[in-house]
């Protein structure tokens, strides 16, 4: 996770946590000048509208009081859904058994993607079974990792 981005989850999750709610993860968005900050939150019941606008006011007056982003921004604050992206190492461990695609920073074994099913995780790498070989992926290493729901 990149420092800004700890920073942003350091300054926000008490409040969401008050509101009781989980941060799940943050995605930082740039597109030339378009910037997007989509906070995911879960909850026990799941997340409704209601909950994502309330999450909003309260994390848009923290970042204009805090000012960690500059230059103008889009905040949006969503569920993670059911083909939710996975942030942190103890989140794998929920959906093990689940088909998994992940993209890495850079080539593993001469390959960047890997679409399989998520068989655990050993110390801080994640295994995943793609077709029948499986691959211990080093959690550092991965850039995006998304559950995908089997159709």
């Amino acid at each position: 996770m990149a420092a800004r981005d700890e920073q942003i989850q350091a300054l926000l999750e008490p409040s969401i946590a008050a509101l009781g709610f989980e941060l799940w993860g943050l995605e930082y968005l740039s597109q030339g000048r378009h910037t997007t900050l989509r906070v995911y939150i879960d909850g026990e019941n799941g997340i409704n509208v209601a909950d994502c606008a309330e999450v909003s006011r309260q994390v848009s007056s923290i970042l204009d009081v805090e000012d960690p982003i500059t230059g103008e921004y889009t905040l949006e604050v969503s569920s993670p859904g059911v083909d939710r992206l996975l942030f942190q190492l103890d989140q794998y461990t929920g959906y093990i058994g689940e088909w998994i695609e992940i993209r890495l920073r850079a080539p593993f074994e001469g390959r960047r993607k890997f679409k399989g099913t998520l068989k655990g995780i050993e110390g801080e790498e994640i295994v995943v079974q793609v077709d029948n070989h499986e691959f211990l992926l080093p959690f550092t290493s991965i850039d995006k990792a998304q559950v995908k729901p089997r159709v």
